[in-house]
């Protein structure tokens, strides 16, 4: 059984981090491409996706408040 390494949920919560930033800039420019080609379903992926981008970053938040 491996033993985890200390500061290792710390490498976790920056990769996670990252990971939110990546998907809220992605939903970004599908809502910008949406707008760009007035195509409104593309655009409320694209708003979705930051929605849920946010939340996750908002629970990260949580989750370091009670480190």
């Amino acid at each position: 059984m491996a033993v985890p390494q200390a500061g290792s949920t710390a490498c976790m919560s920056a990769g996670d981090k990252i990971s939110n930033k990546i998907d809220e800039l992605a939903g970004k420019g599908k809502e910008a491409a949406g707008r760009a080609t007035d195509d409104p379903d593309l655009e409320a992926e694209g708003q979705g996706q930051q929605a849920v981008s946010n939340l996750k970053q908002a629970g990260e938040k949580v989750k370091d408040a009670f480190k």
